[in-house]
């Protein structure tokens, strides 16, 4: 359910970028932000309670790409982003694309690839952009906003790039290993999880 909720979210927030004023940043960026949340809520909720759906395994990465790359789509748009940002914006954009066609190749194969904490740091900070980058000159003036959320997309990018790698790695040594090889580590990974 908090996994739907973020899909539906995504519709309001790329509307208030349409919509002139401070409050209009600020409710986006709280919408964002709640989104945020819940993914993160609704993964601990899951795992803890051992309520892991198949809709919801598929459902939730999807939400998340949603999320993320339509609100960047709407920043690019209207001018939110310097020429520079867009390059981290379209780095997260790719690895997110290739990430999720590596994992879907590698579900055909019945190989999970489980989430790293590294990449779980770069879901936070990529989150933390975003949401001072909505806000953007709205925030308070005394502090150099746009500057902040570039700065932290720039360091988000870059553990896309760490953590794209290793499951680059990761999905190519499961995909050289003979087919028996892979349901034994399958048969493994279920148990783990």
């Amino acid at each position: 359910m908090l996994t739907l909720s973020r899909i539906l979210v995504v519709p309001i927030v790329i509307g208030s970028f349409y919509v002139s004023g401070d409050y209009a940043r600020w409710f986006a960026c709280a919408l964002f932000s709640a989104a945020a949340v819940t993914d993160w809520l609704d993964g601990h909720m899951a795992r803890r309670w051992q309520q892991q759906s198949e809709i919801g395994r598929f459902l939730d990465p999807i939400a998340d790409k949603l999320l993320v790359s339509a609100t960047l789509f709407m920043l690019t748009t209207f001018g939110r982003l310097s020429a520079e940002a867009v390059l981290p914006a379209l780095v997260i954009l790719c690895r997110e694309i290739l990430v999720s066609g590596l994992r879907e190749y590698l579900a055909g194969l019945r190989v999970g690839m489980p989430v790293s904490r590294l990449a779980k740091w770069k879901t936070v900070i990529q989150m933390v952009a975003i949401g001072v980058l909505i806000v953007g000159d709205a925030g308070p003036g005394f502090l150099p906003v746009a500057a902040i959320g570039e700065t932290l997309l720039w360091i988000a990018a870059s553990l896309t790039l760490v953590t794209g790698y290793d499951y680059l790695q990761a999905g190519l040594r499961h995909m050289a290993r003979p087919p028996l090889a892979r349901s034994i580590d399958h048969r493994k990974s279920q148990r783990l999880a």
